[in-house]
């Protein structure tokens, strides 16, 4: 059973990754060009709210 993913709890790049096929190299790269989603950073650590991962993809939909 998969984890429920609360807008709050924060995620790594290995755990985006796997609940959004987004790839750590390009989170990697995104944050480095200030073009990915939001990011946390808690001393070294970056961490990616749910919610901000979620809003990121919807702003990116095309129609």
């Amino acid at each position: 059973m998969q984890q429920e993913l609360n807008d709050e709890r924060l995620l790594t790049r290995a755990e985006v990754q796997r609940y959004f096929g987004i790839s750590q190299r390009f989170l990697e790269m995104a944050a480095v060009k200030g073009e990915g989603p939001p990011i946390v950073r808690i001393g070294r650590s970056v961490r990616y709210r749910t919610v901000d991962i979620r809003n990121w993809i919807s702003d990116r939909r095309e129609t």
